[in-house]
């Protein structure tokens, strides 16, 4: 039997280790780092995909979600994307080392504020195997040693893959502890993780509600959350209904398994009757189901479209399936308060050609990314221009949206002086 407390406490001094040896290496050592990386997945590819083919077959077995199933599956062209990730990955700028403000006082003392990695950063996910890669990359890029806690969904993935990136920092004269798995999906682990006071700096829980407050009410150290994406999308008075029919499909249907695809479809008064009866068309033919609120379904039904009525709790639902929340509003006012009571703060997006009013909605809407006439597919760090994302956090300090190198960085201030006292 595994002793669990004594497994994080190595994991977690190995880490420390590593960190400082991290923190000091030469820009170049850390991209060589994840070229090998990404060529090290590339070469374990048989020994990955037979390893994900097991997790497939045991969580089908299992009877998991669609949604689930399509996180965790990996093939090769995923495993492509995560090694091209890392060479991304690589080819951004550094990060560390740069100055963020400087100043000289009365005094003469010269003062700095320089960023820094953050430390050892563990961090807690579900279902995602690629997610194992991009984390490691970003963590890497940015300094930080990283300890990674997969779901048991993923265990033999996740091992295939941390094994290979292993390979990688050893080669490139890394030490392999700037990356570790967590080798066991014992519950307790998650608990001793956040109670790693003095070891983890840093924890990062990515996944369902129920595992991210299950880390919030036991962490000691500092949590930066990634909650529920529910996402709204409204389409203005003064929308172009063609662009809003297609955002909604590509929001709605491109991946509906992931937190940036929309779960509620908001529709101004004076367009709902046309919009719906060609949008909501379309989204059935494409196998949404369409919950709707009693204005949106009568005139889904006057439209000859099926449609379920929508309960409170659909509003507040990330379904991460084929179904969508439909309400018919009666402002841009109406929308924004909607969204304010029942949304996650994630991701929502506004479609009019009316700049008055997508400048209403943009600040009226107080979530992580708000966009005018775009996907809420957009909120990602690729995306971006980030290379790749540690997830998308939902917090309001320190970081907020999708987390890539800069957020996963801290600073420190270097004072510089000539003997200077303090009288």
């Amino acid at each position: 039997m595994v002793d669990l407390p004594q497994l994080v406490a190595q994991l977690g001094q190995q880490a420390r280790v590593a960190a400082r040896t991290l923190a000091q290496a030469k820009p170049e050592q850390i991209d060589a780092a994840l070229k090998a990386m990404a060529a090290e997945l590339i070469s374990a590819q048989p020994l990955i995909l037979n390893a994900n083919a097991a997790d497939v077959a045991a969580a089908r077995a299992n009877k998991q979600t669609p949604a689930l199933l399509d996180r965790l599956t990996l093939d090769p062209k995923r495993l492509t994307a995560c090694a091209e990730g890392l060479r991304q990955v690589a080819a951004l700028p550094h990060p560390l080392g740069h100055t963020l403000r400087e100043w000289t006082q009365p005094n003469g003392l010269r003062f700095a504020k320089v960023r820094v990695p953050i430390g050892v950063i563990g961090f807690i996910y579900e279902s995602r195997p690629n997610v194992t890669c991009d984390a490691a990359g970003l963590c890497l890029k940015s300094g930080n040693a990283v300890i990674l806690r997969g779901g048991s969904e993923a265990l033999r993935s996740n091992q295939a893959i941390a094994n290979a990136l292993s390979r990688g920092l050893v080669s490139a004269g890394l030490p392999a502890a700037a990356v570790q798995l967590v080798p066991v999906t014992d519950r307790d682990t998650v608990r001793l993780l956040g109670e790693a006071v003095g070891l983890i700096d840093l924890l990062i829980p990515r996944g369902g509600r129920g595992l991210i407050e299950t880390v919030v009410k036991s962490a000691r150290i500092p949590v930066i959350k990634h909650y529920d994406g529910i996402c709204a999308l409204y389409v203005d008075r003064a929308a172009d209904l063609t662009m809003a029919e297609s955002i909604a499909i590509n929001a709605k249907i491109s991946r509906p398994g992931v937190c940036n695809a929309i779960e509620t479809l908001l529709v101004h008064r004076e367009v709902a009757p046309q919009f719906l009866a060609q949008a909501g068309k379309s989204l059935i033919e494409r196998g949404v189901q369409l919950r709707a609120d009693p204005t949106a379904l009568a005139a889904l039904t006057q439209a000859g479209i099926a449609a379920t009525p929508a309960t409170n709790d659909d509003f507040r639902t990330e379904f991460l399936a084929l179904t969508l929340a439909v309400k018919v509003v009666d402002s841009c006012a109406a929308a924004v308060e909607h969204i304010e009571t029942h949304s996650s703060h994630h991701t929502d997006t506004i479609v009019t050609e009316d700049k008055a009013t997508a400048e209403q909605f943009l600040a009226g809407v107080d979530s992580a990314v708000v966009l005018w006439n775009a996907s809420t597919r957009f909120n990602d760090g690729f995306e971006f221009g980030f290379g790749a994302e540690i997830g998308i956090s939902t917090d309001k300090l320190h970081a907020r949206g999708p987390m890539g190198l800069e957020e996963l960085t801290s600073y420190k201030y270097i004072v510089r002086g000539s003997g200077q006292v303090r009288g």
